[in-house]
C-alpha cells in the first residue's frame, strides 16, 4: 500500500497510533490480541456491533450500512489513523466502499486464508469454515476458483449459521455447540481433511472443539497474527516509532459476554456501551 501523505509520517512520529478495530461481536478480539502483542504506543480502539450481530447473516447492503456506521463513529470521535476491518464479512461488503470514503485512512480488511491453506495442506483436502454470507461472497468466490485452477485441492465448504451466536454467548464447550460442530465437521473427517480455514474471526475461540470433533493433528488457519505483523510494518513505514506503552479501549453497541472478553484476555476489561 502506497503511503498517502508525508504528513501521516510527522503525525505519527510525535503522538500514538490511533486504530480502529470492530467486528459484530467478540470475534474480532482475537485480531485485537495480537495486536496488543505487538503494537506498543498506540491507542486502540475496539468496536463490537452486537446490537447488529451477526453481520453473517445479513444483507449485503445491511452489512454495508452497519459497516459504514462504525466506520464513521472511529473517524469522528477518536480520530483513527488506520481501520482494521476484524471481519470477513463485513470487508467482502463493504471494504472498497469504506476506503472510497475515506481516502485518506488507511484500511485493512480481513479474508479467509485459502492460500496458505492450500499451500499447507498434505493431503489435498481443505475444509473452509465460514459464515453464509462470507462464503457466497464475490471476492472468496474468485479467490477460490482462482486457487483451484492453480493447484489440485478439494474444498469442503461449509456454513455455519448460528455458531457466532454460541461463541457471542461464552457457549464455547457446551453440548449444544460440541453437536453443530460435529455435524458440520463429519464430511470433513471422514474425507482426510487436514486443513481448516477458520473463515470468521469468531471460530479461533472454539479451535480446540474442532480439533477433537476431527480427531486428529490440524493446519487450522486463522488470520491474527498475519494482520497484526502487517499492521506493525504499515504503521513503521509511515513513521511510528514501536515504542512506549498501549491503551486499549472496548466498545459494544449491545450486550456482549464479559466472560468471554475476559477469556480472551486473561483479565477483566471494562467494556463500554455506545450508540451509532
Amino acid at each position: 500500500m502506497k503511503k498517502k501523505s508525508s504528513i501521516i509520517n510527522h503525525q505519527l512520529s510525535i503522538r500514538m497510533l490511533r486504530v480502529g478495530v470492530f467486528d459484530s461481536g467478540l470475534g474480532g478480539l482475537t485480531i485485537v490480541k495480537a495486536l496488543t502483542e505487538v503494537i506498543k504506543g498506540a491507542e486502540i480502539f475496539y468496536v463490537a456491533d452486537t446490537k447488529n450481530a451477526p453481520y453473517g447473516e445479513k444483507t449485503p447492503e445491511q452489512i454495508l450500512q452497519y459497516s459504514l456506521d462504525v466506520t464513521r463513529y472511529l473517524v469522528e470521535q477518536h480520530q483513527i489513523d488506520g481501520l482494521i476491518i476484524a471481519c470477513n464479512t463485513a470487508t467482502s461488503a463493504a471494504v472498497k466502499q469504506i476506503r472510497e470514503a475515506y481516502s485518506s485512512l488507511v484500511v485493512i480488511g480481513t479474508e479467509p486464508g485459502i492460500k496458505p491453506a492450500f499451500e499447507q495442506t498434505q493431503t489435498g483436502k481443505v475444509g473452509v469454515l465460514a459464515t453464509p454470507a462470507t462464503l457466497k461472497g464475490e471476492k472468496y468466490q474468485k479467490l477460490a476458483s482462482d486457487l483451484s485452477k492453480k493447484q489440485e485441492v478439494t474444498l469442503f465448504e461449509q456454513a455455519c449459521p448460528g455458531l457466532v451466536e454460541q461463541i457471542e454467548k461464552g457457549e464455547i464447550d457446551t453440548e449444544e455447540t460440541r453437536t453443530m460442530l460435529e455435524n458440520w465437521l463429519r464430511p470433513m473427517r471422514e474425507s482426510d481433511v487436514d486443513t481448516i480455514v477458520l473463515g470468521c474471526t469468531h471460530y479461533p475461540l472454539v479451535s480446540e472443539v474442532i480439533e477433537h470433533v476431527m480427531q486428529r493433528r490440524l493446519n487450522l488457519i486463522h488470520t491474527g497474527d498475519a494482520i497484526a505483523q502487517y499492521s506493525l510494518a504499515l504503521s513503521q513505514e509511515y513513521g511510528h516509532l514501536n515504542e512506549g506503552d498501549l491503551d486499549l479501549k472496548l466498545y459494544a453497541t449491545g450486550e456482549i459476554s464479559k466472560e468471554s472478553v475476559k477469556h480472551i484476555f486473561g483479565k477483566v476489561l471494562k467494556v463500554e456501551t455506545i450508540v451509532l
